[in-house]
């Protein structure tokens, strides 16, 4: 008997135009009232996921910025930072690469350092509070990740730049043109053991959707897990199952439907 869902938000439970399905809403409350815990596993900020469900806010979990931080009916759960000096060195090396922008993500707020119309329409996506500073190593905020972004892909251009970071961070690549850096044991998938141990539920009770490398560790804490149609090959790789539709076939809520959990 599944007992939690937990689905990533770009790429798997929105389309490519950042929607919901209006579907979503039906089969969640079906899945509430059947006893399931319904939860969004993102790189999102917090604020940005309450506010696309504020609705539901206080009946979902949410597993923000990459699982960094979890929070539940209104509660904070879990916060795994990473150190200051850290953060500060990687904002210092993002400074020196081309075509390259930076996001410090704090606890309180996202922050950058640049007036780049088309890079603030962008993160301003994902980040429903953010703040233009002039020096993002000044920020006095717990930090839980930096995020730096290249329009022409990161998976090229940016990720070997910290390659040999893997081995004391998490490196992410969590979109085409988003990498993030957290502490070594902050991931999505760590976060997610936690609260499966907190509320007593197996990874055979568990079921996850996700389609890009910051979802890896999810996939291999559920029994059930789904890589979209459309996902990374890596991810498809790791997980036991492939949903048949993409996600902007509405593929998350099409196999909760198949699987007769609603």
């Amino acid at each position: 008997m599944i007992k939690l869902i937990v689905t990533d938000m770009d790429g798997t439970l929105l389309n490519d135009q950042h929607e919901l399905h209006p579907d979503f809403w039906k089969i969640e409350e079906e899945l509430t009232g059947k006893g399931v815990l319904f939860a969004i596993a993102s790189g999102r900020q917090f604020y940005n996921l309450e506010a696309k469900f504020d609705r539901i806010k206080n009946r979902i979990m949410f597993f923000a910025e990459n699982g960094t931080f979890v929070s539940y009916q209104g509660k904070e759960l879990y916060v795994n930072p990473i150190e200051r000096d850290s953060a500060i060195g990687f904002i210092e090396m993002g400074r020196k690469l081309d075509e390259t922008y930076l996001v410090l993500c704090g606890k309180n707020s996202a922050y950058i350092e640049t007036r780049d119309q088309e890079f603030i329409d962008e993160v301003s996506k994902f980040y429903e509070r953010l703040e233009i500073v002039d020096d993002l190593t000044q920020v006095d905020d717990t930090i839980l990740k930096v995020t730096l972004c290249n329009f022409n892909g990161v998976e090229d251009h940016t990720f070997p730049h910290f390659v040999n970071y893997t081995d004391r961070f998490k490196v992410a690549i969590a979109a085409k043109i988003f990498i993030d850096i957290t502490a070594h044991d902050a991931n999505k998938g760590d976060a997610i053991k936690g609260i499966q141990k907190e509320l007593n539920i197996s990874p055979e009770e568990t079921l996850v959707f996700g389609d890009y490398l910051n979802d890896l560790e999810m996939m291999q804490v559920a029994h059930h897990s789904y890589a979209m149609k459309n996902a990374h090959p890596e991810i498809k790789e790791v997980s036991k199952f492939i949903t048949e539709f993409d996600n902007n076939e509405n593929g998350v809520l099409r196999t909760i439907e198949s699987l007769g959990l609603v």
